[in-house]
């Protein structure tokens, strides 16, 4: 996975992660929780004011694909892609 198929799932997970958060019941403070990060700084991510790192990503793939409501939606949303699946299974 080159990076730029990389940027491309933290834009997707940038651009739905309101919906993500929403349909998973938490506020950006019980989700920054959730990954060990502040509330401002969701906060800023959602609104683009800074950037999704690439660890951040990989902790908010964890956490949504743990519910069973936001599981199904990451494939539609193409953050959790089959190309992105084999990359992980690869190691």
């Amino acid at each position: 996975m080159d990076e730029r198929q990389k940027d491309q799932l933290i834009e997707n997970m940038v651009s739905n992660l309101p919906v993500l958060r929403k349909a998973l019941g938490v506020s950006q403070e019980g989700l920054a929780d959730m990954i060990g990060l502040n509330r401002s700084t969701v906060a800023a991510i959602e609104n683009r004011k800074r950037k999704l790192p690439w660890d951040t990503f990989l902790a908010l793939l964890l956490v949504f694909t743990k519910n069973s409501e936001t599981d199904r939606l990451l494939n539609a949303m193409e953050i959790y892609t089959d190309e992105f699946n084999a990359f992980i299974k690869r190691g």
